[in-house]
């Protein structure tokens, strides 16, 4: 599956109340939490105390967070929950019977000089069987680490950026994604449209967004 240095293995259950107990969490999601999780694992630790590997500015370690689930689909925002809470970047793997899923959120350190982290973006593979899921520890500092796994999980969506900044990549893949929704809004939105003018005025602004995409692709 991912084949990391024995020096990373942490291997400790997490109790999945410690996540919704002490925390502002509304019942909604406590019951997310009840209903589709069943344990999870902190199974390795990549930082430069277990891998040779040197720091990086803006990623110290790596956590690989397994989620055994009761369903074959978690809401994101468990994930978001747990990367608001954990000081550090994480690779999310969830196992659902013998498949897994390799899920990782672009973080980034809060402003104002605070340890807090937020995720943006997240990316994932398809459900994989455990050998099918294939991750490489790439990089000679943790930022590369970091930045290899968001790439290999996205696979092409970050692919074909000019100067190949994370970051530019990132933003770029969600303006993207954003522009695909209000292109297929508004594809819909000319077809409801009976009025002639309105349709003319409709079908300029599709064409000024279809434009701005093929730009970024």
């Amino acid at each position: 599956m991912i084949e990391l240095p024995q020096g990373t293995a942490f291997n400790r259950r997490i109790p999945k109340q410690k996540f919704y107990e002490n925390l502002s969490v509304n019942a909604e999601l406590k019951r997310i939490f009840i209903e589709q999780i069943n344990v999870i694992y902190w199974r390795n630790k990549i930082s430069p105390n277990t891998v040779n590997i040197a720091a990086g500015e803006a990623v110290s370690e790596i956590e690989v967070i397994e989620i055994r689930l009761n369903q074959n689909s978690l809401d994101k925002r468990v994930l978001q929950l747990i990367d608001r809470e954990v000081p550090y970047h994480i690779l999310f793997l969830l196992m659902y019977e013998e498949q897994v899923q390799a899920w990782i959120g672009y973080k980034e350190q809060s402003q104002g000089g605070t340890t807090a982290f937020k995720a943006g973006t997240y990316y994932s593979t398809e459900w994989l069987s455990a050998n099918e899921l294939s991750l490489r520890l790439d990089g000679l500092n943790m930022d590369a680490v970091y930045e290899g796994f968001i790439r290999q999980i996205a696979k092409g969506r970050l692919d074909g950026t000019p100067g190949g900044d994370i970051k530019d990549a990132v933003a770029r893949d969600e303006r993207r994604q954003k522009l695909q929704k209000e292109i297929t809004a508004l594809e819909n939105k000319v077809h409801r449209e009976k009025q002639f003018n309105k349709q003319v005025e409709l079908n300029s602004e599709l064409k000024r967004l279809q434009k701005e995409l093929e730009d970024l692709i």
